[in-house]
């Protein structure tokens, strides 16, 4: 690459990087070519960007971004994860593919600038996905105010089944 080529790819890196939620480093040395492309298939099916960049290139680019807390953990092929959307789904494929492909390695995550271990990955790959989270905490709310209608409703309910007992107590007493 040419000077220039690198400038305007460190730029791009660090742009995407500033806007990333997560970014994730794999080690995928002894990949195959079509190991590497279903990898890359899977993760931008759920808009994650997978890119193979320099690691000095990526230090550079990585300055003054939540990624820059993983650079020392920059040593050997690598290869960055990148998601600007939900962070579990990234996690879940990767943790997926390194059982299926035993020559790629998870080396470390960032969320927020914090630094996560294979370990922590793993656990967050278990989480569910941010579609069912958001359906879970929108039933939460959705919850209350349901309960209150039932209550409510339950009370003139029984209301009316007093008034019916009454006309009904009246009528039988009026034959």
């Amino acid at each position: 690459m040419e000077k220039k080529e690198k400038e305007a790819l460190v730029l791009d890196m660090s742009e995407r990087l500033k806007k990333a939620q997560a970014t994730f480093l794999v080690d995928y040395q002894g990949l195959n070519v079509e190991s590497m492309n279903m990898l890359r298939k899977e993760l931008r099916k759920n808009h994650v960007d997978f890119q193979v960049v320099k690691n000095r290139l990526l230090k550079i680019a990585s300055q003054k971004t939540g990624t820059e807390a993983i650079k020392d953990h920059l040593v050997g092929p690598c290869a960055i994860a990148i998601t600007y959307e939900d962070v579990v789904a990234p996690a879940k494929i990767l943790v997926e593919q390194a059982k299926k492909i035993e020559k790629l390695k998870i080396k470390v995550g960032q969320i927020g600038g914090k630094v996560m271990d294979f370990e922590s990955i793993n656990r967050l790959a278990g989480l569910p996905g941010r579609e069912v989270l958001l359906a879970k905490a929108l039933s939460a709310m959705q919850a209350v105010p349901s309960s209150l209608v039932r209550v409510l409703n339950g009370v003139i309910l029984n209301c009316l089944n007093v008034v019916k007992a009454i006309e009904n107590k009246k009528q039988g007493q009026g034959n």
